[in-house]
C-alpha cells in the first residue's frame, strides 16, 4: 500500500470552519466574514468586519446569540452588513416549506438581518413596513421558516439603494423593491406572480430589463421571455426565445452592453454545451458566432465590472471544467492573476473582488490538497492573510486528482473525478475503492478542495475515490443531462457500475474491495446498489437517501412547475419495491432535522432489508439535510463511514477483503 500519507484526523475535517462567507462591500470600504469558534461541538460563529482603511485595527467581531446562529454574511455599502441566522425549531409548519403538512416537524427558522459597521444594532432585513391584515401567527411563523426577504441586486454604483424581494404575507407572492439602506424607504419595481418572474435588473439604474412568463400549453407550460423596449417602455414577447419548460433550454441573461444594447446570454440553444452569446433585442437575433465558447465544457459566467472605473465592461469569463477557471481579458487583472498563480503554484487562484483603484485585491487559493484560504493583495506587493477555512491539513497526506472518462455499456461517454492516495503507484497493486455519486441529481462535482471532507478523509486512509458525473448530471452538456430522465436506478446506475468496472480494468480498483457511498440522491444510488443483482460492491453507505420513488415523484416540490419539469423525470427502479433482492450490507444514516429527505426514507428501507443483509440505521440528532452542519454532525458521519468500511465491509487498506475473510472461515 501507499505509505506516503497519514490519515487526516476526523477532527481536522469536522471542526468549525475558521472563516467562511467572506465578501467585500460594493464601495470597497469593508470586508465581512463569519469566523468559527475553535473546538466548538455546536455551530458557533461570529460576525467579523474589517475596515480596509484601518486594517491594523483588526476586525470588529460579534458572536452569534445563544439560539440564533449566523450562517451567512455579506458586505453591503453605506457601512451596512447583511447577515443570515438560523435557529432550531420544532412545531407545526402550517403547510409552509419542506416537511410535514400536519403534526410537528423538526427544522430550522431562517432570518435575515441588517447591521451597521460597528455591529451595535441588528434589525430584521428589508422587513415589510406593516403587517398584513388577517395574517395569523401560524402564517407569520411559516414566513419566518421559509424566509420572507432576500437581497437581489446590490446596485454597485448607487450609494444607498439595493434591490430586495419581500414575500407578501397576504398573497404569498414576491414583490421586488428598490430599498434605501439609510431611510428604509421602498419603491415597488415588480410584482411576481405564480407564472411571472423577473429576469435581469439593470445594475446601473435598477430598472427591470427582462422577465419571463409561463403560459399553459397542452398540459405543460411554455416559457416566454419578455424584453423591455427601450423606446416604448413596454415588455415585448420574443417568440424566438419561447420554449417549453420540459425542453430545459438555458437562457440566462447576465448583462447588457450599454453601447449596442445587446444582451450577454448564456445559452445551450446552439450547442450541447452552454456558450456565451450576444442577443440583439431590436433584430431579435443572436450573433452568428458565440462571444465565448469552449470545446469540452460550458461557459459558467461572463464577468462584468462593478466598480466606477470598469463598470459593465467585460473583464473575463469562467469555464466550468473540472474546476471553475477564470480567464481575464482585462490586461491589468490578467497580469495580477498570473502573478498570483506564480506565487501559489499548483493552486487555483480566484480574484474575488477589488477596490476601484485596484490597490487592494481580495483573492482565494485552494487545491484538492489545500483547503481554501483568503488573502488581500495590497499595492500589488504585500499579501495579507485573511484566514483559512481549515488548518492542520498536511497536503502531503493527499494524493492526485484527475478528470477521467469511461464508456458506459450503451456507448455513452461518462466523465468523472478520480482521487488517489498519496504515494500510490500501479506497482503497489489495486486499491480499495469508493464509488461516490453526487447529490441532486441535477448537479455536478468540481475538483479542488472537497468542502464535505469526505474525499480527503477517504484518500488519506488509502482508498481511491471515483465521483461519477453520471447521466442526469447538470452542467456537462444537454445530452448527458437529459439522458438521465426516468433512469433512476437504471442507466444512471449503470454509469456508476461501469465506472467501477473501468477502474478495475485500469488496475486501480480491487474488485473484491469496492463500496458505493453517496448522500441525498447519492444515498438513493447507494440504496439502489443494495437491491441490484450482480452488484460490484462489497457494501453500500447511504446518507440522507430517498428510497421510495413513488412517493418522491408525487411530492417532488410544492411548486407545480417544478413537479412538471423535474418531478416527472423521477422514475426508474424503485428500491422500496425491490427490497427482497437485497444482497450487500448497508449503512443508512440521516439527520432528524432533515426535511429534504425525511428519515422515513432511510428507516423504512432499513426495516425492509435488515433481515436479509447486515444493515444499520443511524438517526443523527439535530442534523439538517444540507450544510452548514454542527461539528458533531460531521464527526459522527465520518466515524460511521470509517467504521462501516473497516468492519462490516472489511475494506480497510492493508486488510483482507470481505470475500477472502469469508472464505478463510469455511
Amino acid at each position: 500500500m501507499a505509505d506516503a500519507r497519514d490519515p487526516i484526523p476526523a477532527d481536522a475535517l469536522s471542526r468549525m470552519q475558521e472563516i467562511q462567507s467572506i465578501s467585500m462591500s460594493s464601495d470597497g470600504k469593508r470586508i465581512v466574514a463569519l469566523i468559527g469558534r475553535a473546538g466548538a461541538e455546536e455551530f458557533e460563529t461570529s460576525l467579523a468586519s474589517w475596515d480596509l482603511e484601518n486594517l491594523e485595527r483588526g476586525p470588529t467581531v460579534t458572536a452569534s446569540g445563544d439560539k440564533m446562529k449566523f450562517i451567512q454574511a455579506s458586505a453591503l455599502k453605506s457601512d451596512h452588513i447583511f447577515v443570515v441566522g438560523r435557529q432550531e425549531f420544532t412545531g407545526p409548519l402550517a403547510g409552509c416549506g419542506e416537511g410535514k403538512s400536519i403534526g410537528s416537524t423538526k427544522t430550522f427558522v431562517i432570518k435575515a438581518y441588517l447591521t451597521n459597521a460597528d455591529q451595535s444594532n441588528f434589525e430584521e432585513a428589508f422587513a415589510a413596513n406593516v403587517r398584513a391584515t388577517g395574517v395569523g401567527e401560524a402564517t407569520q411563523r411559516c414566513l419566518e421558516i421559509a424566509g420572507s426577504a432576500q437581497l437581489v441586486n446590490g446596485l454597485p454604483l448607487d450609494p444607498e439603494n439595493v434591490i430586495v424581494s419581500q414575500t407578501d404575507m397576504a398573497s404569498f407572492q414576491d414583490r421586488y423593491y428598490r430599498y434605501n439602506l439609510r431611510t428604509k424607504q421602498t419603491e415597488l419595481l415588480f410584482r411576481a406572480g405564480g407564472r411571472t418572474s423577473p429576469g435581469l435588473f439593470d445594475p446601473r439604474t435598477g430598472d427591470l430589463l427582462t422577465r419571463t412568463q409561463l403560459e399553459p400549453v397542452d398540459g405543460s407550460f411554455e416559457q416566454r421571455v419578455l424584453i423591455k423596449n427601450g423606446e416604448t417602455g413596454e415588455f415585448e414577447v420574443h417568440d424566438n426565445l419561447t420554449r417549453r419548460i420540459n425542453d430545459r433550454f438555458e437562457f440566462n441573461f447576465v448583462g447588457r452592453d450599454e453601447t449596442s444594447g445587446k444582451f450577454y446570454v448564456l445559452t445551450d440553444l446552439f450547442s450541447d454545451l452552454v456558450q456565451a452569446r450576444m442577443y440583439d433585442p431590436k433584430t431579435r437575433k443572436f450573433d452568428d458566432e458565440p462571444l465565448v465558447a469552449h470545446p469540452e465544457f460550458s461557459i459558467a459566467n461572463i464577468i462584468l465590472g462593478t466598480r466606477p472605473s470598469d463598470f459593465n465592461k467585460v473583464l473575463g469569463y469562467t469555464v466550468a471544467g473540472m474546476n471553475m477557471e477564470t480567464t481575464w481579458v482585462d490586461p491589468q487583472l490578467a497580469a495580477i492573476h498570473e502573478g498570483l498563480k506564480q506565487a501559489f503554484p499548483g493552486q487555483l487562484v480566484n480574484v474575488m473582488n477589488y477596490t476601484d483603484d485596484r490597490k487592494k485585491i481580495m483573492f482565494s487559493t485552494e487545491s484538492h490538497r489545500h483547503p481554501t484560504r483568503y488573502h488581500l493583495l495590497v499595492d500589488g506587493k504585500q499579501v495579507l492573510p485573511l484566514g483559512a477555512e481549515r488548518s492542520g491539513i498536511d497536503p502531503n497526506d493527499i494524493g492526485d486528482q484527475r478528470w477521467v472518462t469511461w464508456t458506459a455499456r450503451d456507448g455513452m461517454t461518462i466523465p468523472g473525478i478520480l482521487d488517489l492516495p498519496a504515494g500510490w503507484t500501479p506497482e503497489q497493486g489495486p486499491l480499495p475503492t469508493i464509488i461516490h455519486p453526487h447529490g441532486g441529481p441535477w448537479s455536478r462535482d468540481f475538483g479542488g478542495w472537497d468542502a464535505s471532507g469526505w474525499v480527503p478523509f477517504l484518500t488519506s486512509r488509502g482508498y481511491a475515490v471515483l465521483r461519477p458525473q453520471y447521466r442526469g448530471s447538470e452542467g456537462l452538456g444537454r445530452k448527458l443531462w437529459l439522458s438521465g430522465d426516468a433512469e433512476w436506478g437504471q442507466k444512471m446506475q449503470d454509469d456508476k457500475d461501469d465506472g467501477a468496472a473501468w477502474l478495475v480494468q485500469q488496475g486501480i480498483a480491487d474488485p473484491e474491495r469496492m463500496a458505493i457511498f453517496g448522500y441525498s440522491y447519492g444515498g438513493f444510488a447507494a440504496a439502489a446498489a443494495v437491491v441490484r443483482e450482480n452488484s460490484p460492491y462489497a457494501c453500500a453507505i447511504s446518507g440522507a437517501p430517498v428510497t421510495d420513488l413513488a412517493r418522491l415523484g408525487n411530492n417532488w416540490s410544492e411548486n407545480r412547475l417544478q413537479r412538471i419539469v423535474q418531478g416527472v423525470t423521477v422514475k426508474g427502479m424503485d428500491p422500496m419495491q425491490n427490497t427482497e433482492k437485497a444482497n450487500i450490507p448497508v449503512l443508512l444514516y440521516v439527520g432528524d432535522r432533515d426535511v429534504r429527505t425525511p428519515s422515513w426514507h432511510a428507516e423504512n428501507f432499513y426495516n425492509a432489508v435488515k433481515d436479509k443483509v447486515p444493515a444499520r440505521f443511524e438517526l443523527i440528532p439535530d442534523q439538517p439535510h444540507s450544510f452548514p452542519w454542527y461539528p458533531r454532525h460531521a464527526a459522527r458521519g465520518l466515524a460511521l463511514i470509517e467504521n462501516f468500511l473497516a468492519n462490516d465491509c472489511r475494506m480497510a487498506p492493508g486488510g483482507a477483503s470481505r470475500a477472502a475473510a469469508t472464505a478463510a472461515t469455511h
